[in-house]
């Protein structure tokens, strides 16, 4: 029962999320409060992002939307990522816990959907199968790391 708490656990959150209007979720007042300076906005002045057709940058929507953008983004990927990863824990198959995951990011788009003042994006769903594969994929490389470690070990002796 252990490892499905995980999973229940982020299932909750991203249905909660994703049935919230943008202002709900905005982070920008609170961007606003903690930087107040803008201290990252030299560096990230120069940096502009093409997203599926758009450019995305400080010049075109402004510091605390552009941090926003990539705190929302990040999330994405990290929060499909844990997903994968809580599969995974139950499944111990990556393909399995991998088509889950991409399941899981649909169905939340469509939530969304059906939320006022949220849209859709395919998209996001891609940024989620990144993140689905991107942690999958180090949970390999580390089980290969170890699985070899030991290998080499009995080799020694």
């Amino acid at each position: 029962m252990k490892k499905y708490i995980l999973f229940i656990l982020i299932l909750i959150a991203i249905f909660y999320s994703s049935g919230q209007t943008y202002e709900e979720q905005s982070l920008i007042p609170d961007l606003k409060r903690w930087l107040p300076e803008k201290p990252f906005n030299g560096v990230l002045a120069s940096l502009q992002i093409s997203y599926w057709g758009q450019i995305v940058s400080i010049e075109e929507r402004g510091y605390y939307q552009f941090i926003e953008f990539l705190i929302r983004k990040s999330a994405h990927i990290v929060t499909f990522g844990v997903v994968a990863v809580s599969i995974f824990i139950i499944t111990k198959r990556y393909l399995l816990s991998f088509i889950i995951t991409v399941g899981i990011a649909a169905i939340d788009e469509y939530h969304q959907s059906l939320t006022g003042g949220r849209t859709p994006s395919i998209q996001d769903v891609f940024l989620d199968t990144f993140g689905a594969f991107l942690a999958l994929f180090i949970i390999y490389l580390i089980r290969y790391f170890q699985l070899h470690k030991k290998s080499r070990l009995f080799k020694q002796t």
